[in-house]
């Protein structure tokens, strides 16, 4: 059973249409990109998935149960980029509240706040004010109240920003504890190398609309153009093959394409004829930035007046 089943959403503004007949499965344990350019409707989408806001049309299932956040929001954890904390309040004192009002007793909200403080080795800010935290040391708050009430379903958005290299580390290695304790996580980011490194799925929403939905390397795989790296030992006097196109050379390596009806055994053999020692030949993928650009490209910055049909 999956953790969360979104079926043809839809959300219509007066003259726009937000989120277009967008679906999308999330399973136990998976950890899933969110991807799209600004504007492209991922925020109405998450506060969608959060109740935040009601579709017009489609529908929410959680745990194979139609979507009630009420009784719902008590398993689900969200991080939004815009930081939703007390400025004025301690810091410990603001985290057991927001535990309890995620339904957890006072007693357990102390417990499982020390133990986080503890984790992230922030004991000593208990008695600190949010506005006399840097924007890094928020963001380790605001990671830490999403958890605290062990959510089924995680939504963090852009939970890095600010983070120097060893805590988004540290963030990072939580991220695939909970995941791997049976967490469902949605990570919504413009860092594709995060998406690579981190995610096992994703999805690319433009306009209103998912225009990608697949695992990490299905979606390189998909988007591959031939493009090999080969290593040798030296280069031969005259590289003229109809098999290829050399796009870059290096004194030991060449990156090249293969033309259209050949494949990569017809490069291997025009270099062995050759009598050059190969050393390394492999498959360069596309990254997820040059599939978002490729996609995405020409996008206005802003979102084009609508005609709302339904």
């Amino acid at each position: 059973m999956n953790r969360l089943d979104v079926k043809h959403l839809k959300k219509y503004y007066t003259s726009q249409k937000a989120v277009d007949d967008i679906s999308f499965s999330l399973a136990p344990g998976s950890i899933f990109g969110l991807l799209g350019p600004n504007g492209a409707g991922k925020t109405t989408l998450l506060r969608m998935v959060t109740g935040i806001l009601y579709p017009d049309e489609g529908e929410i299932t959680f745990d194979g149960q139609l979507f009630n956040p009420d009784k719902d929001n008590a398993y689900i954890g969200y991080m939004p980029e815009e930081k939703g904390l007390y400025k004025k309040m301690k810091i410990g004192d603001q985290a057991i509240y927001l535990a309890q009002l995620k339904g957890l007793s006072k007693a357990t909200a102390m417990e499982r706040v020390k133990h986080w403080f503890i984790k992230f080795e922030m004991q000593s800010w208990w008695n600190k004010k949010v506005e006399d935290l840097s924007k890094g040391m928020q963001q380790k708050l605001q990671f830490v109240t999403t958890v605290l009430n062990d959510p089924k379903l995680i939504i963090l958005d852009e939970p890095f920003s600010g983070l120097d290299p060893v805590n988004s580390n540290l963030i990072k290695e939580e991220i695939y504890m909970l995941a791997q304790n049976g967490a469902s996580i949605i990570f919504s980011t413009h860092r594709m190398e995060q998406v690579e490194e981190i995610c096992d799925h994703i999805i690319l929403v433009n306009k209103g609309q998912k225009i990608l939905d697949g695992s990490v390397n299905g979606v390189k795989q998909q988007f591959k153009e031939a493009i090999f790296s080969i290593g040798l030992d030296s280069q031969p006097g005259q590289i003229n093959s109809p098999a290829f196109e050399i796009i870059n050379k290096k004194e030991q390596q060449l990156i090249l394409k293969i033309n259209e009806g050949f494949r990569s055994n017809d490069v291997l053999h025009f270099f062995l004829q050759q009598e050059v020692g190969i050393n390394s030949f492999q498959e360069i993928l596309p990254s997820l930035s040059d599939i978002f650009i490729k996609l995405v490209e020409g996008t206005p910055l802003t979102r084009q007046f609508q005609t709302v049909t339904a």
